[in-house]
């Protein structure tokens, strides 16, 4: 009996084969009937993580040759830093919207995964509601809603241009119905005279249609 108990106790680990205690053994999952320690299922665990060798989309199965049992991330909670078990239930939870259209929240602090409302319509949708931070995006141009300012408007900006406070600039400048140079891109606004307009840059164009200064140029809307 006594040397029974002893092989309980110095039961391997499965991966190190160190023996273990019955209180430090992790079992992967309810049909595996392999045994690990803390530092083996975690490192092991992780690595499928990080190397994208995690099935089906986070499935993360026995590494015993002769096992094919699929580990349960509930089981393995215990033996795995909070970082890492997060990361694998994310990866089960994304497995479940394979071939759905999913969208990621856009600030940094949040990110989290949604599945776009798009049911392949012509109609796509813009503005939504992130269901972690609540805060508003664009799910078609993913960045933080650009209020006042179309997708096709968004798209035409610079890099530079995508600021809170340039985007108020835009739409002023619709509602203003200023032109921008079309070299230099500095906003002009006209209050009185002709189309012909001389940018602080020197390039000469038309306030109706934003085109290089020509005397004839019937196809202007504002000729």
């Amino acid at each position: 009996m006594a040397g029974a108990e002893g092989a309980q106790r110095n039961h391997p680990c499965s991966i190190c084969m160190e023996p273990m205690a019955p209180a430090a053994a992790h079992r992967g999952g309810a049909a595996c009937a392999h045994a690990f320690c803390r530092a083996c299922l975690s490192g092991h665990v992780r690595a499928k993580l990080e190397s994208g060798g995690a099935a089906g989309g986070g499935v993360v199965r026995c590494p015993d040759a002769s096992c094919a049992a699929a580990l349960d991330p509930e089981l393995c909670r215990g033996a795995l830093p909070s970082e890492v078990f997060e990361r694998w239930c994310r990866a089960l939870c994304e497995s479940l919207f394979l071939g759905a259209c999913r969208t990621y929240c856009p600030f940094p602090d949040c990110s989290e995964m949604m599945v776009a409302d798009d049911d392949g319509g012509e109609e796509c949708v813009t503005q939504s509601e992130c269901q972690g931070c609540r805060r508003l995006f664009c799910a078609r141009c993913g960045v933080p809603w650009h209020a006042g300012v179309s997708c096709e408007e968004f798209a035409r900006l610079g890099e530079g241009e995508r600021a809170r406070e340039d985007l108020l600039l835009v739409e002023a400048a619709r509602e203003g119905n200023w032109k921008r140079c079309p070299r230099c891109r500095f906003y002009v606004e006209k209050s009185s005279g002709c189309l012909h307009i001389t940018c602080r840059c020197g390039f000469e164009f038309c306030y109706g249609c934003s085109k290089p200064w020509a005397l004839i140029h019937d196809d202007c809307p504002g000729a």
